[in-house]
């Protein structure tokens, strides 16, 4: 008699239930719009370039699979040739009515057009091939091994700020194009971003990541203490980004193989134990707390979707990549956590923040804006190990 799945059912059906989510995300002016809390797109915001991209790259890994047509990835590489992108300088605006140049939103163009391009889309691989043109001579800085953060339009200031957030999903990008083009440059680099923030700077302050920096990589441990709860720079360390970080780093190591460092599956533990101990049910209700200060105690108790849909991603991997009990059973216990606060039976996808009591909030997030987060940490679980999605679903013959 066979034995049953460690996966829980519901987790095996969500990514169809969250697609049916986000049906309607395509505006009808290029791109796909941040999502309400029913679904319907909010057409008063601009055209985001990330949720572009994030929404390009789940219709990408749901066509390989059946589950989305191939008109929805052409819109989304549409809107990445045209739309969104900067015809007189290159790269890709932030918004339609923001031009500043992200290395974040280039990271996220890399991701789309690889996942893309392993769809079969018309114009991928070109997109691909220009958008890691872009962050090779615009973003990525020899010396620390790193990409920048911010430039202005035209490529003349660059801000005046390195951070870690633009790195991380840097890491994500480059492993999917890897896997894609079958160069490995990519990974290299993303190993040569894993060492500096994980094996470093991870490893130098506790496994407590620092995300903020100064040009020169100097830490910057105070940034936004005034303004702790920022969507993208918030002060402290950072709890999904801890579990993100160690799925990250089990991905460099399957990408490098024989070639592939040792640390980097004790540093992926290392971080998963401490986001477990310092984020999980601190205050005496089940959750994640977005952010804690660098003694480990919690600065942001609000429950983010998005945290624990890292986590449940990076116990799984954890526990895929070693066969360790403990990985699993944490995986169950928040999926089933997920299932009973997070996921949204009534207007669908996942409650996208929650407050310390799992009441649903908006202190940090309003509405539902995409499905990425809960779309991978619900497919990732049915896929075989492999360095990224793309990789997994469409590996290179």
């Amino acid at each position: 008699m066979e034995s049953p799945s460690p996966v829980p059912a519901w987790v095996r059906a969500e990514p169809l239930r969250l697609l049916g989510f986000a049906a309607r995300a395509a505006h009808p002016g290029g791109g796909f719009a941040w999502l309400d809390d029913s679904g319907r797109p909010v057409l008063d915001r601009p055209v985001e370039t990330w949720i572009t991209c994030r929404m390009t790259h789940v219709f990408a890994l749901a066509q390989v699979q059946g589950a989305a047509t191939g008109a929805q990835v052409a819109h989304g590489v549409e809107a990445l040739t045209g739309l969104l992108r900067d015809p007189d300088h290159g790269g890709w605006y932030a918004t339609t009515t923001l031009s500043e140049k992200r290395a974040y939103e280039h990271a996220f163009v890399v991701l789309a057009a690889s996942s893309a391009a392993a769809a079969g889309a018309d114009g991928a691989e070109d997109l691909l091939a220009e958008a890691l043109d872009v962050v090779e001579r615009r973003f990525w800085e020899p010396g620390p091994g790193l990409v920048a953060d911010v430039w202005d339009r035209g490529w003349t200031q660059l801000e005046d700020y390195r951070g870690a957030n633009a790195n991380m999903h840097t890491v994500e990008a480059f492993l999917a194009a890897a896997d894609v083009t079958g160069d490995r440059v990519w990974t290299t680099r993303a190993l040569s971003i894993v060492e500096h923030l994980v094996h470093g700077e991870a490893r130098a302050h506790g496994w407590l990541l620092p995300e903020h920096y100064d040009p020169d990589w100097r830490v910057r441990l105070e940034f936004n203490r005034a303004e702790p709860a920022h969507p993208f720079r918030p002060f402290g360390a950072t709890i999904g980004h801890l579990f993100e970080w160690a799925r990250l780093a089990v991905h460099v190591k399957r990408a490098l193989g024989d070639g592939a460092p040792d640390w980097l599956l004790p540093d992926a533990a290392a971080l998963f134990e401490t986001a477990t101990r310092t984020g999980w049910a601190v205050d005496g209700h089940p959750g994640f707390v977005y952010t804690t200060d660098f003694a480990g105690t919690p600065v942001v108790r609000t429950r983010l979707h998005w945290v624990v849909a890292e986590a449940i991603a990076a116990a799984w991997t954890l526990h895929q990549e070693t066969g360790e009990p403990v990985y699993l059973e944490r995986f169950q216990e928040w999926c089933a956590y997920a299932e009973a606060c997070f996921a949204d039976r009534e207007l669908g996808s996942w409650h996208h923040e929650l407050d310390p009591e799992n009441r649903p909030a908006a202190s940090v997030w309003a509405g539902k804006p995409d499905i990425y987060h809960a779309y991978q940490a619900t497919l990732l679980p049915t896929l075989p190990p492999a360095a990224s999605f793309a990789g997994a679903l469409a590996p290179r013959r």
